[in-house]
This record gives C-alpha cells, sequence and structure tokens, in this order.
C-alpha cells in the first residue's frame, strides 16, 4: 500500500520536475545571445514549443526574430514573435529582468520590451500550450504572448477585447481589414462576423479557439457565436493552429504528430471561404483574383494623363506614405485596381479605383497632382472594322452587280441573306433607339439584369422585406462571384406613367451617389412594363424596426446612427454635383448593415435640383408626420423641407417612439415635436426618453440632442438650420443655442 501511495505520489510530480527542468536556468539575469549555436532559451515540457531566436531565411542578412515556433516540425513554423519591425542582428542580447524581458542590439540599443510591467516579475515559463508566460512571486501571470497575439492563435487561446492584435477589430463584432504600410492607412474591412448586437448582454468580449479547433465569439450572456464550421480534430494526433495569411484569408490548420514533414500542413477551414469575392472592395488582396491585364509591364498598355487639383473623395482605398512622385507613379501603374493616383503634400499617395465618383476640381488642394491612367493606342486591342453601308444607291448597285453575276441559287441565298441583315439591322436599330431613350444620367457600372432572372433570384418573389406607396421589396440571392444576398425593389405597375418616372428618377438618383451612408444600388431591370431596381441588402431591418417594436436600442447606438443620417444628407444636398433633396426621410427609409450603419434609402421621391438652383416648386410630397410645413403654404421648396423631417426623426430617434400617437390618453403628448418642445422648456427630459438610464447619464450629448432636434422642427425654414449646421452642432464644432418655440400651429401640420 506504501509503494502504492508512493508511485501516485511520484506520477503527480512528473510534470512539476519537468517543469522545473524547463526554467531551471531562467532566473532574472539570465540572458541569451543571437548568432550563438544554441538560439533555444527553452522548450515547453512536452517538448513541442521553443522559445529563442530564429535566423531569417533570406540569404543576404544575418538577423534575428524573437520567436516562439514548433521544435518538432523540421520547419520550425513560428507561432508567436516579437521584434518584426526590427530584426535583432547576429549578436543582439535578449535578458530577462524583474521588468521583463528586453531586447538589446549589439551597440546596446533598445529593440524590443515587454511593457508595464513595473518590476514585478520573478519568473517564466513556456508552457505546453505554446504560451510564454511571465509571473511574479506569487505564480500569478503578468504578461503572456496569448494576451499578444501577432498573427496566429493556437488552441485554447482566448483572446479579449482590449489584446487583440493589429488585424483585428473586436468590439462586439469580429472585423478582418489591411493596413497600408508606412502610412498606417486603414481600409474598409474585407471580412466582418456580422455578431454586432444592440444589446449590451449579447455583445462580444473574447474571441475563443478551443482545443478541438473550432473557434467563436463568446457574448457577456456566455452565448457561443461559432465562426468556424461544426468539427473536432483530436489534438493528440494533430498540431493545429490558426493563422492570418499574406493574402488576407483567415485559416485553421493541421500537422500529424508522427510526421517528420514540413510540408504536413493542412487546411480544415478558412475565412472567408473566397478572398476573390471580398478584393472587390478591397484592392489589397488581387493576388490570384488581380485581372487578366495586370501584367509585369503595364507600361506598354497604360499611360498617365497628368492633372492638376482635381480630386474623387470618396474613391480612395490606399494611403502611401511617405512616397515621392515617382513612386506614387509607379504604384499605380504596378496596381490593375488603380484608375488615378493623386500626390499631395510632397510625400502622400493616394491611390482610387473605379467607379469614380463626384469628382471636381478644389483649389484647396494645392497644386497637387492627379495621374489618371489612361489606355495607350494599340492596334491588336482594337475591335474588328465594321463594314458600313454608305447610302441606298451604292448599296443598289453592290447587289445587282452581285446578283447578274451568280447563279440562280446563289442568287436566291444571296437574296435571303440580305433579308436576314436588313431586318437584323432594323431591329437593333428600333433596339438602339430604346436604349437611347432611357433616361440614364448615370455612370454605367450597374448591372442590367433579364426580369426571368430576378425572378429566379427571388423565388418567385415569396419573401416580402417591406413595401410602400409605389412597390414592394423582396429579398433574394444572386451570384457576383460568390452568393450574395440582395433587395429587390418591384415597382407598382398600375400606373406606368407614374411608375416609369419613378423608376428613372429613382435610377438617376442612386446611380449618382456613392456615400457610406447611402444604400448602395446593384443593378436594375426594364422590361415591358416591369420596372425593378436591385439593392444590396440590409441585414438589420428598418431603423422603424429596431426604434418602434420593443426593447429600446443602446443609447450609443442611436446617436451613432442618427449622426450618420446627418452624413448621409450632407452629402445629398451639398456633396453630390448635383443637389438631392430626398423629401421622404423617415425611419422606414431608414435601414441597418451588419453593423448598424445608417443608409438612407427610397430615392424615389427626391427632387433633383441643378447645382445652381435652390429652390423649387413642386406637389406635396412625403408622409405625414414627417412633412415640413412649407409645402402646405404654396411656398418654395429646399433642402430645408429635409431638415425638418431629420428633426422629426431624430426625437424619435432620442425617445424611441412615433411622431404621432393619437391613442395616448394624456393628449399633450401626443405630437411628438410639441412635446418634446414643452419637456425642454419645462425641464422635464426625464419624461422624454422615460428614464433612460443609459440618456440620462449622457445628460450633455442628451440635451444636445433634443435642442437640435427642435431647431429642425422651426415652422419657419429660414430659422432651420442647414444639414451642414445640423452635423457641426453634433460633431460639437459649433455651440447650440437656445431654440425658440417651433410653432403654436405645428399640430395641424404634423398631423397631415
Amino acid at each position: 500500500m506504501a509503494m502504492l501511495l508512493f508511485l501516485l505520489f511520484s506520477l503527480k510530480l512528473i510534470p512539476i520536475s519537468v517543469l522545473s527542468q524547463s526554467i531551471r536556468n531562467i532566473t532574472i539575469g539570465s540572458s541569451l545571445s543571437a548568432g550563438t549555436n544554441n538560439n533555444s532559451w527553452m522548450s515547453s515540457p512536452n517538448g513541442d514549443f521553443a522559445f529563442g531566436f530564429i535566423k531569417l531565411e533570406q540569404e543576404d542578412t544575418n538577423d534575428f526574430l524573437l520567436s516562439i515556433w514548433y521544435a518538432k516540425i523540421p520547419d520550425k513554423t513560428i507561432v508567436w514573435y516579437a521584434n518584426t519591425d526590427t530584426p535583432a542582428s547576429n549578436g543582439s542580447i535578449l535578458e530577462l529582468t524583474s521588468d521583463g524581458l528586453v531586447l538589446t542590439d549589439p551597440s546596446g540599443e533598445q529593440l524590443w520590451k515587454t511593457e508595464g510591467l513595473d518590476g514585478r516579475v520573478s519568473r517564466v515559463i513556456l508552457n505546453d500550450s505554446g504560451n510564454f508566460v511571465l509571473m511574479d512571486d506569487n505564480f500569478a501571470n503578468v504578461w503572456e504572448t496569448f494576451d499578444n497575439p501577432t498573427d496566429t492563435l493556437l488552441p485554447t487561446q482566448i483572446s479579449r477585447r482590449e489584446s487583440l492584435s493589429f488585424f483585428f477589430k473586436m468590439m462586439v463584432i469580429l472585423s478582418m481589414y489591411s493596413v497600408n504600410l508606412p502610412s498606417g492607412y486603414v481600409n474598409d474591412n474585407y471580412y466582418s462576423s456580422g455578431t454586432f448586437d444592440s444589446n449590451a448582454s449579447s455583445s462580444g468580449t473574447q474571441l475563443v479557439f478551443d482545443m478541438y479547433g473550432g473557434m467563436y465569439i463568446l457574448r457577456e450572456n456566455n452565448e457561443k457565436f461559432n465562426l468556424s464550421e461544426e468539427i473536432r480534430v483530436s489534438t493528440t494526433q494533430y498540431y493545429l493552429r490558426e493563422t492570418l495569411n499574406f493574402d488576407g484569408v483567415f485559416t485553421l490548420y493541421q500537422h500529424p504528430k508522427n510526421s517528420n514533414s514540413s510540408d504536413g500542413w493542412s487546411i480544415v477551414w478558412s475565412i472567408p471561404d473566397n478572398i476573390c469575392t471580398y478584393s472587390v472592395h478591397n484592392a489589397d488582396f488581387v493576388q490570384g483574383c488581380a485581372e487578366d491585364e495586370l501584367s509585369n509591364n503595364n507600361t506598354d498598355i497604360y499611360d498617365f494623363e497628368v492633372l492638376i487639383d482635381i480630386d474623387w473623395p470618396f474613391s480612395d482605398y490606399v494611403l502611401q506614405k511617405p512616397f515621392t512622385e515617382e513612386n506614387c507613379r509607379q504604384s499605380c501603374m504596378e496596381d490593375c485596381m488603380c484608375s488615378v493616383a493623386i500626390f499631395r503634400f510632397g510625400d502622400s499617395c493616394w491611390k482610387k479605383k473605379m467607379p469614380l465618383s463626384n469628382g471636381r476640381v478644389d483649389p484647396g488642394l494645392n497644386g497637387s497632382k492627379v495621374f489618371m491612367k489612361v489606355r495607350k493606342y494599340n492596334s491588336s486591342l482594337l475591335p474588328p472594322p465594321t463594314i458600313v453601308i454608305k447610302n441606298r444607291r451604292s448599296t443598289l448597285i453592290l447587289v445587282g452587280s452581285v446578283l447578274f453575276g451568280s447563279s440562280a441559287f446563289i442568287n436566291l441565298v444571296l437574296i435571303g441573306l440580305i433579308c436576314l441583315s436588313t431586318s437584323y439591322v432594323f431591329v437593333y436599330k428600333k433596339k438602339l433607339r430604346r436604349v437611347n431613350q432611357r433616361d440614364y444620367a448615370v455612370e454605367t457600372n450597374l448591372r442590367c439584369f433579364a426580369y426571368e432572372e430576378l425572378e429566379e433570384t427571388t423565388n418567385g418573389f415569396d419573401k416580402e422585406l417591406g413595401r410602400g406607396g409605389f412597390g414592394v421589396v423582396y429579398e433574394g440571392v444572386i451570384n457576383i462571384g460568390s452568393t450574395t444576398r440582395v433587395a429587390v425593389k418591384k415597382l407598382n405597375n398600375f400606373l406606368l406613367q407614374e411608375v416609369e418616372k419613378e423608376f428613372k428618377n429613382e435610377l438617376n438618383v442612386i446611380g449618382l451617389t456613392h456615400h457610406k451612408n447611402l444604400v448602395h444600388v446593384i443593378g436594375f431591370c426594364e422590361a415591358e412594363s416591369e420596372r425593378l431596381l436591385v439593392f444590396e441588402y440590409m441585414s438589420n431591418g428598418t431603423l422603424a424596426s429596431l426604434l418602434f417594436n420593443g426593447e429600446k436600442p443602446c443609447w450609443k447606438l442611436r446617436r451613432q446612427i442618427a449622426f450618420g443620417i446627418a452624413k448621409g444628407l450632407l452629402y445629398l444636398h451639398e456633396e453630390c454635383t448635383t443637389q438631392i433633396i430626398h423629401c421622404d426621410i423617415k425611419p422606414q427609409n431608414i435601414l441597418l448593415d451588419d453593423y448598424y450603419n445608417a443608409r438612407i434609402s427610397d430615392f424615389g421621391l427626391s427632387k433633383l435640383l441643378n447645382m445652381n438652383q435652390s429652390k423649387t416648386n413642386t406637389v406635396i410630397r412625403g408622409t405625414k408626420g414627417y412633412v415640413a410645413p412649407e409645402w402646405f403654404k404654396n411656398m418654395p421648396i429646399t433642402s430645408k423641407v429635409d431638415v425638418y423631417s431629420y428633426g422629426v426623426l431624430l426625437l424619435e430617434i432620442i425617445s424611441c417612439r412615433r411622431n404621432v400617437e393619437v391613442e395616448l390618453e394624456n393628449e399633450e403628448k401626443a405630437i411628438l415635436t410639441d412635446w418634446a418642445y414643452d419637456c425642454y422648456k419645462d425641464g422635464n427630459l426625464d419624461a422624454l426618453v422615460e428614464n433612460d438610464k443609459e440618456a440620462l447619464e449622457d445628460m450633455k450629448n442628451f440635451v444636445k440632442l433634443v435642442i437640435i432636434g427642435i431647431w429642425c422642427v422651426q415652422e419657419d425654414p429660414n430659422i432651420r438650420p442647414t444639414i451642414r449646421k445640423v452635423t457641426q452642432m453634433l460633431e460639437g464644432v459649433v455651440e447650440v443655442q437656445v431654440p425658440p418655440c417651433p410653432s403654436p400651429i405645428t399640430i395641424q401640420y404634423s398631423l397631415y
């Protein structure tokens, strides 16, 4: 019995003994020199991982990387590194101090160190999971590589919001985006988990890589949101690692533990599943996805037209800095995505891709150079010559000479061919006239769909997303390199003339716009009496459904949405080549994308103004409760009508109630705009949000938004601010003044 107890006790001591051996010589003051015979400072107890210096593979360098790697695989696959920006030269020293790890070059210059440990470090360990940990006297972790990841995650690694590496952005979603070096300019994310939730209890807190190869976001309510496929890989048979590769694909790899081959890594799953479909929106990832014309010598195909002080403000996708003018030209020439490069400030190169929109002359650019890529003349790229029949007389002479010089059979064949050709020409010309008659004042980057294609896309128009006065919106799925959800708006055809006007108006307006707070149109269909528009799908529905269907969304999100709508309207009113008045701003026309960004939709009621126009007269447009008083007074209509509607909408966002609720027992609350002013005047703003704790804790911004809303709903449009002034007040650039009473007769207008 004593022997059995001794054996059991001995077995329990084995891991501790092995652990002691692995850290035996690593005490405060210990050091390791790069380039010595043994560049490994320590190994994990099971021998799977090693920590130390790895020599970089470039033949012309003698530099080293402080790393953790798989020790039993011949190619020493790296899973963590410290000093990628400042490689350590031969003779550099790594030292363990009470402040942590310090890496210096042979001259004593510091290359890298662990930050914020303030003398708390007393020991170090590399555990079997590959986590390198610094501990204090009480064996508590004070720093670890699992909390400071680079491009690889290992099984059991948990990454919190504040500890994720540069390629992740973890708030309540997981995003991947590219960063332009050396400028640090961040592109739009090319992948997102779509896990945003306005409910704080559902917000993501941790990114977890479990021991079986699964990856998920853990929310505050302990709910798991899986990012990977449902899999279970045996960790007794395979090494596992998740790595963000150079092409932007995040991939789970496995490697047999009993294999000595360095080629043993195989893919289990990856996100995104097809990076080529994402490179359409992010031009950094073009390897394997590039256009066919990308060649080693693009100067044979393209040249640059040089312009001065021209800009397309919303087409940037890369900032390269510091760059010379020649670097800028060359970079754009070698990039198949680059249509224009703008060289500014003597060292900044902004690359822009199609579609170029909102182009303008801007003297404020102070002589910046624009390099516009244009195709050189090249006969091999020209289409084949077209035979043109100049006139009827010469045609008859040609036909007669052929007929009389040929046999009867050939004559018949020729006559038949001529008849077919003639009918084809007439049909073609007819179609061409129909196309030319269409009022497409848009850049032709919209896809033209066949009606049958959209019918199939929507499964026979079976899933309705919403409807309005001019049509019904259906959900559909199309394939544009990958399966993509879309919203198909089918316009009513009971009044073809009105539908035609609506269709062309909406197509023209949306085709001319490009802004992150506007819904993007993908294409259209014009088939006999049917008119349809295809939009990007907005996964989180309308603002109305968010505000009025139960629990209030968080205050921060509501503020974010209010800002987004204002910026979208500013673009429509002042930043488009053609000024646009929307005329129907309301919660049902504000859609929410994957990240709950506000996107203005439904331009069917928009009124287009030329840049030299500021007002127009028209029949009443809009929705009751949101219509500005000037519509009823036969007054000129300006962009201030949208400001009025925005003010009503802003008060709805603040209070999470509809602007008109006539069923309320308290009639004083029936009209939101009047009640909001009464609450403000009487110092009773708590009632407006019904004790919304988050809003009341942010009292300064809460009061400011209410005041801005009251300014926007002034009956006199001359008192109302412009949307630019509204945006400046929201951003705190312009001081918000005390508003006057909107109007004693606002009620009769609001109830329209």
